[in-house]
């Protein structure tokens, strides 16, 4: 097992020097200037100046990308112009908890819905309920979040007035229950789909089989020996998809009008902001790699075989 890690270990450092690298150019490679974009065209030449060397934009490129190297290894991403003392990471640490929050209750909305569902068309394939489930995991899969916010936004909180709308100043339980529906939908689809899937071909596994000749209940059959092992591959769908979901969270951040992760990187945007973008993009970035890299170790505890290939 520690062979297997240090060898996803040196797989993801790899990723990580090719992630930082990449975010680096492709942002300066944007057409126009950021300086301009921060201040405004009317902004004396002084400060233009000043803000250019705060940024290293007046550095050759080559010692803009070492400089930059410099500040993601000392784990501030950089200093923010114009904010004595502040750093991108600090803007990140404030804003991360809440992006957090909600991929982890569109995970759970997504978990709730899709493995029972797809357990249960699996027990009783090409029934009423396989039939409704295929659909809605159709309607789940196509109807896109920037759709389905607004419309939920309108049905619950405009029409039945039953949940806070993005306006108030409700926190809480209340308000994180449309976005965790907006993003956990799409997710909750795959996983019910890929859950029957599953079971329908452990189920037919000769050691189903013969834990139910050997007179277990179809309850203790069902969970211990089926769905245990149907639940491999969605360990790894999960690690994936949870990584999806903070970037999906981006537009579901603003439909909602949440602070996180996803408003701050939009703002960087629309500001032509290099290092918030960079510093919200190498995040996200390292998220996948850590939910990959810890989705393989679980996986290869889960099944032992692929450790050792």
């Amino acid at each position: 097992m520690l062979r297997y890690f240090v060898r996803r270990l040196a797989a993801s450092v790899l990723v990580v020097f090719g992630v930082v690298t990449i975010v680096f150019f492709v942002v300066r490679a944007v057409p126009g200037d950021p300086v301009a974009s921060i201040l405004g065209e009317q902004a004396l030449e002084v400060d233009k100046q000043a803000l250019r060397q705060c940024m290293n934009l007046d550095e050759p490129l080559l010692e803009q990308y070492a400089l930059f190297w410099g500040d993601v290894l000392n784990g501030t991403f950089g200093e923010l112009c114009g904010e004595r003392g502040a750093t991108v990471a600090d803007k990140l640490v404030a804003n991360i908890p809440a992006t957090l929050q909600l991929a982890a209750a569109g995970l759970g909305v997504a978990i709730l819905i899709g493995i029972p569902l797809g357990v249960v068309a699996a027990l009783k394939p090409y029934s009423w309920i396989d039939n409704t489930s295929a659909v809605l995991a159709l309607l789940g899969i196509s109807i896109p979040n920037f759709w389905l916010g607004p419309m939920l936004l309108i049905l619950f909180s405009l029409t039945l007035q039953a949940l806070p709308n993005p306006g108030s100043s409700v926190a809480g339980l209340s308000a994180l229950i449309l976005p965790a529906i907006t993003l956990g939908t799409a997710m909750s689809a795959k996983l019910m789909r890929m859950m029957r899937s599953n079971m329908l071909e452990v189920l037919n596994k000769d050691y189903v089989r013969t834990a139910a000749a050997k007179g277990a209940g179809r309850s203790r059959v069902v969970l211990k020996h089926a769905l245990r092992n149907a639940m491999i591959p969605i360990i790894t769908i999960l690690g994936l998809q949870f990584g999806a979901l903070l970037t999906g969270a981006i537009i579901v951040e603003k439909i909602f009008a949440r602070p996180g992760l996803g408003t701050l990187l939009l703002d960087g945007i629309q500001q032509r902001n290099y290092m918030i973008v960079q510093g919200c993009v190498i995040f996200i970035s390292l998220s996948y790699v850590v939910v990959n890299l810890l989705t393989d170790l679980v996986y290869g505890s889960v099944d032992p075989r692929i450790r050792y290939d």
